[in-house]
């Protein structure tokens, strides 16, 4: 990087402040008091983000006469549900061509629960008046080398032959960047029903709400501590008391799981993103952007970016940091070689927009597992179940986990529980050093590929023939 291209590209950055855009709203929620003494419940879940949040709303409204506790270690919604990019997709197996690879025979019942998924959240946010900025807005991938936009063209073609390309459309070049104009675009492949895009803190937080208002108890900064069995139920630890339930769901997802044996499925992967300053009417002009489509670019090291509802872009992605140990911790939302980096990828897709200010950086953990996408399970004779490895495709996805483990704890054969992907797991990760090793030569074949016109490695190949990856 040139010093003179730097100064540029940092200087966009100098009053970037390194918190979540999301989360820095004077409308965020007061918390709810911790737990003191000791509860008794029917179900009690633990986790205070979309996962944990959607399984005790819907176990209210399967039943409004359950006891519901709920237990969050900081503030809902403070951890990956407020610090992601707001695309709420319906696809429940991280885009469809994981799907079809995983789950050929399967396939078109996923796609048909995860549009059915979509639609109900879409119901939920006017039932519960969410006020989450939520917009129906489609997402466009992008090819940004000629390569990519010949596998995006033989992706579609593919699509189309499965009977699985309903509301999409393959555009060339001229036809992607009539939707949103970057000199780096050579062409794209429009979904147009199957995202919408929302403000993720202020859905978490209208999540919370919505279960506050249904009779849900919940109690923030209590992290549950243990998990053990106690009668016919269970009991969790607090650091000033205790819960007896008949039930748990577990939604914790990238933090360490209660049930000691599902750590291995997960490693955490540190992602990063930026936020511009509300473009004024000429700059948004200037790129096209009238739609307000979600985007992705189609490298393997990819970036994902969108509008607000205030016209900033958030532009996220590209780097997936893994720290060896899986070690999650505080010093690691903050990462400034990536910021510096991502701004000089953004005015490289919009030199249009030399001159923008970020006003926001920052990072966040998110738990990937070997499949990249979720899997589910119960322990302790069925009266705990559990959902994790959404890999970053949690907005929507965790209502989907939310029914299924709500099934699981209710013992019911549903359309859901009989899915090879929610009877299977996916491969653990290994013991370190080897998780390290393998997921650091792993990033590293995957830039090579992208520096080599998609060419996959030996490496890659291997790991695409035994259903392996590292993703974020």
């Amino acid at each position: 990087m040139a010093p003179s291209a730097m100064t540029r590209w940092t200087t966009s950055l100098s009053e970037a402040q390194p918190v979540p855009y999301w989360l820095d709203d004077p409308g965020r929620p007061h918390p709810e008091p911790a737990l003191t003494g000791a509860e008794t419940c029917d179900l009690l879940v633990v986790g205070g983000g979309y996962s944990g949040l959607w399984t005790a709303l819907i176990a209210k409204e399967r039943d409004p006469q359950r006891d519901v506790v709920l237990l969050e270690g900081r503030e809902a919604g403070w951890a990956a549900s407020g610090r992601n990019g707001g695309f709420c997709a319906a696809s429940l197996t991280h885009g469809l061509a994981n799907g079809v690879a995983r789950w050929p025979d399967e396939i078109h019942k996923l796609q048909e629960l995860g549009a059915r998924n979509l639609h109900e959240i879409e119901k939920a946010v006017a039932r519960h008046s969410l006020d989450c900025d939520f917009e129906r807005t489609g997402e466009i991938d992008v090819a940004t080398e000629t390569y990519q936009a010949f596998e995006l063209r033989d992706w579609y073609e593919e699509t189309v032959r499965r009977g699985l390309a309903e509301d999409t459309e393959f555009l060339d070049a001229e036809a992607v960047r009539e939707q949103v104009d970057s000199p780096t675009f050579v062409a794209g492949l429009y979904d147009r029903r199957g995202v919408a895009l929302v403000h993720p803190a202020k859905l978490a937080w209208g999540l919370k709400r919505a279960c506050l208002r249904l009779g849900v108890r919940i109690y923030e900064h209590t992290p549950a501590l243990t998990l053990k069995p106690y009668g016919a139920g269970m009991a969790v630890r607090t650091p000033y008391g205790r819960v007896r339930a008949r039930r748990v769901a577990l939604g914790t997802n990238i933090f360490p799981n209660l049930v000691k044996r599902v750590r291995s499925y997960t490693v955490p992967v540190y992602d990063y993103a930026l936020m511009t300053e509300p473009l004024s009417p000429d700059r948004l002009a200037s790129i096209g952007w009238s739609r307000r489509q979600g985007l992705g670019d189609s490298a393997n090291q990819f970036h994902y970016f969108r509008l607000s509802a205030d016209n900033r872009i958030l532009w996220g992605g590209y780097d997936a940091i893994y720290s060896y140990g899986g070690r999650v911790r505080a010093e690691y939302d903050d990462r400034p070689e990536t910021y510096a980096k991502l701004a000089e990828h953004f005015f490289g897709c919009f030199p249009q927009l030399e001159g923008v200010r970020f006003t926001h950086a920052w990072g966040g953990a998110i738990d990937t597992c070997s499949r990249f996408s979720a899997f589910f399970g119960t322990a302790y004779r069925e009266r705990v179940a559990y959902a994790a490895g959404y890999t970053g495709l949690g907005v929507g996805a965790t209502r989907f986990g939310a029914e299924v483990m709500l099934d699981l704890l209710a013992g019911e054969r549903t359309e859901r529980t009989e899915l090879e992907m929610v009877r299977k797991k996916p491969l653990p990760f290994p013991p370190e050093p080897f998780a390290w090793t393998g997921i650091a030569l792993t990033k590293w074949s995957l830039a090579r590929a992208d520096a080599h016109g998609g060419r996959r490695n030996l490496w890659l190949k291997t790991m695409d023939r035994l259903g392996l990856g590292f993703d974020s």
